[in-house]
């Protein structure tokens, strides 16, 4: 889609190239033109235009099209998306050149924590997205380089394995204390006035600041009503995890000075030392640096402790008496994970043994492939015996009278006698799906063949 001249009838492969930093305008630049009229905007540095170049702004729609998300307060979604651009290109360009463009309020979502309580985002309109996609694509590369080496989270080829690997490595060495640290609801407490102030150091086009300062501002909207936001970077939006990394890179520099090892991802930070003593001191001086940006450290998450006792990013570490420093499953990441399936294989679903063998196929890969790092393979046995039982025991409910029960593992090869056993005691799902005549009558080949993956390979 040529967004610069609004051209319904081409597709984004169908554009010719436009030059980094150009955006088309009657075959001219904005930056040549502006400059052979001498009409510079003021405060414009050109990083607006760079946002707003053919090239980014083809690359922002794909990607926001691929995350896909649900509609902002406008109800527009992601394929509503290239039509209203098609039509409104023109004068939104004008504004974000302007610096007049006006974002419109997140729509607040609440999602349940695994572990009790709610986590807010704020869902930014699909528009908006897209704005913010492409100032992102022009901001990353001047503030990423920048970062402390120990901040993983969001991005570019860093990743939440990079994290724990970083961990592991601390822990190997023999600090076995760990200052985990949790920030008391950092996206809705992020300061604005101080955020900005730290974007201002490095980006010299006042549109931009003023876009994003806009974005922080926009305000929300819940049952209808839109509400003021004096501090706070929405979760839902491209920008903010940006946002939340130039923060808290101040503290990272600072632990860095210190001569610190730690790891961050996102607002997960933990630091590892040798000693409670020493954890203790660091926990103080992290509780001073967090003030100075306006933000608290969450006293009832947070702790020193022995790293066995703490979790990171899913993972804990656990040392054998030989010294050597393995990754495991946190406990409370193995609940979630099995409330998970006992929701895909509850028979209040209604769902056949095929389709939700089917289900499991969906989830389980990328389960397992982000706990890749995990070095007990008798974690993922028991997962497998303990998804097959589940199995098992979904089939014989479904069967659910013993008439039914006896007549199919008949069919399934068990002797009169032992589906007899099994179908004289139908209220004992749990029970019999366990026995080793299941386990005959139902074997984990029928499972394979059904496209249920096994976690142990």
């Amino acid at each position: 889609m040529d967004l610069d001249n609004a051209q319904p009838q081409k597709s984004i492969s169908e554009l010719p190239t436009v030059p980094r930093g150009e955006t088309s305008l009657g075959g001219r630049s904005v930056e040549a033109k502006s400059a052979a009229h001498g009409t510079e905007r003021p405060g414009a540095s050109g990083l607006m235009e760079a946002a707003l170049t053919r090239s980014s702004l083809q690359a922002a729609l794909k990607r926001v099209r691929k995350n896909k998300g649900s509609p902002g307060i406008d109800g527009m979604t992601v394929d509503d998306l290239p039509d209203h651009l098609r039509v409104h290109w023109p004068s939104l360009r004008e504004q974000l050149l302007a610096g007049t463009y006006q974002p419109q309020p997140v729509r607040r979502h609440v999602i349940p924590k695994s572990g009790g309580g709610e986590r807010k985002l704020g869902i930014p309109t699909v528009l908006d997205r897209f704005i913010q996609q492409a100032l992102l694509q022009v901001l990353q590369p001047r503030f990423d380089p920048s970062f402390s080496q120990h901040s993983h989270g969001f991005r570019p080829r860093r990743s939440a394995h990079d994290a724990v690997r970083e961990a592991k490595r601390y822990v190997q060495q023999g600090r076995r204390w760990v200052v985990d640290v949790d920030l008391e609801a950092f996206f809705d407490r992020v300061n604005h006035d101080v955020l900005m102030g730290r974007l201002a150091k490095r980006i010299e086009d006042r549109r931009v600041l003023g876009l994003i300062r806009r974005y922080l501002n926009a305000g929300e909207m819940a049952n209808g009503v839109v509400m003021d936001r004096q501090e706070g970077t929405p979760q839902g939006g491209p920008l903010s995890p940006m946002l939340a990394n130039v923060l808290l890179d101040e503290v990272d520099k600072e632990m860095e000075k210190r001569g610190h090892a730690f790891v961050r991802y996102a607002d997960d930070l933990n630091v590892y030392v040798r000693s409670r003593r020493a954890g203790e001191r660091v926990m103080q001086t992290l509780r001073r640096l967090y003030a100075k940006l306006h933000l608290r450290v969450n006293e009832s998450k947070s702790a020193v402790a022995p790293v066995q006792d703490r979790k990171f990013l899913g993972y804990t570490f656990r040392v054998s008496p030989k010294n050597e420093v393995r990754c495991t499953i946190a406990g409370k990441a193995l609940d979630t994970m099995k409330d998970r399936v006992r929701h895909m294989t509850s028979r209040m679903r209604g769902r056949s043994l095929a389709q939700v063998c089917q289900d499991l196929r969906a989830y389980l890969p990328g389960w397992k492939n982000y706990f890749q790092l995990v070095e007990f393979v008798t974690v993922f046995r028991e997962l497998d015996r303990w998804i097959r039982h589940r199995l098992r025991a979904l089939q014989l409910k479904q069967w659910v009278r013993g008439v039914t029960i006896f007549r199919e593992l008949r069919k399934r090869g068990l002797s009169p006698r032992d589906a007899r056993r099994v179908a004289g005691n139908t209220s004992r799902w749990w029970h019999n799906s366990g026995m080793r005549l299941i386990g005959v009558a139902l074997p984990n080949k029928l499972f394979d063949g059904l496209g249920l993956p096994r976690l142990a390979t």
